[in-house]
């Protein structure tokens, strides 16, 4: 009888970095087959580096979605690009993601710029391919390959989840030989406190419109477990101004009910269990360029929690 070896198991981190809005949550979640990271239609929407984690019986990758590269206007900004900017010290590979229906920008020749610094496979993704025609595909892809010599170029959509086993197959060419990080069941390493909170902040961003843009964040105060079951959760929404105080809260407390009532819905999915959200709003005045607030939030100098 012939012994056959069996392939060794692969491993590694892989950053996904790109412009603010270009789908980078949208990629990640689509790839982990999971929700964990919050999808807005605005920009910057993630904050920290997330780290989330894909894992078969041959491989395990692990995702760093980083907050979009953009030229930052607060402390909190800097400290969002510094997070994105080192995680491409750390890893095995890159995503490099950009919008196909945008063109490229300063802010795509800013992160190529960065990306010439690394010595990793660098693969660009070109997301939003559903809602362009083949020729602009094509015009994306030449203007794109002028400028890094990509490992591969993978054409995409997020949304749609068309050739994202493309991305996992092209990523799989290149890990090395490697242990297992985290267990099977383990999608994040991101503690519940912080899902909860970004939750509670997606609801704010989809209900809020251009009226409270990111000037808001949300503190998950109190987390506990009452006698019949139930899992309290205490959470604090802070924003700049008394107008948008106001905006959060709704008539008679209309748009804070209505954001409360489908955050809860998430975190009881997220949970598996009945939850009772509390939602407070605070005004803490220009919060994003204070570093004491900052750090009270939990972003670190470089921009992680």
């Amino acid at each position: 009888m012939n012994n056959v070896d069996t392939p060794a198991y692969k491993s590694g981190f892989v950053a996904v970095v790109g412009r603010p809005n270009v789908g980078k949550s949208t990629l990640i979640n689509a790839l982990i087959g999971d929700k964990i990271v919050i999808v807005s239609d605005k920009a910057q929407t993630t904050r920290n580096r997330i780290t989330c984690i894909y894992t078969d019986d041959k491989k395990q990758i692990v995702f760093m979605d980083t907050p979009g590269i953009h030229k930052p206007k607060h402390k909190l900004g800097q400290y969002m690009v510094q997070a994105a900017t080192d995680s491409l010290k750390e890893v095995e590979a890159v995503l490099f993601l950009v919008a196909a229906n945008e063109k490229k920008g300063p802010g795509d020749l800013f992160i190529i710029e960065q990306l010439k610094k690394v010595h990793v496979p660098v693969f660009l993704i070109i997301n939003k391919i559903d809602t362009i025609k083949k020729e602009q595909l094509l015009e994306t892809i030449v203007a794109y390959k002028e400028l890094y010599p990509f490992k591969a170029i993978i054409p995409i959509s997020a949304e749609q989840k068309d050739n994202i086993d493309k991305v996992v197959a092209e990523i799989d060419k290149v890990l090395p030989v490697g242990p297992k990080y985290f267990p099977d069941d383990m999608i994040t390493d991101q503690p519940e406190r912080l899902i909860i909170s970004d939750i509670v902040r997606e609801k704010v961003l989809l209900h809020t419109q251009d009226e409270v843009p990111h000037s808001i964040a949300v503190e998950v105060d109190e987390m506990k477990t009452r006698k019949d079951g139930t899992t309290y959760v205490r959470a604090t929404v802070f924003c700049e101004r008394d107008s948008q105080k106001g905006i959060l809260i709704g008539k008679k407390g209309s748009m804070l009910r209505q954001i409360g009532a489908e955050a809860r819905a998430d975190i009881e999915r997220l949970l598996a269990g009945k939850v009772y959200l509390d939602i407070w709003v605070k005004v803490k005045k220009d919060w994003r360029n204070k570093s004491a607030m900052l750090s009270e939030l939990g972003y670190s100098k470089r921009g992680e929690r």
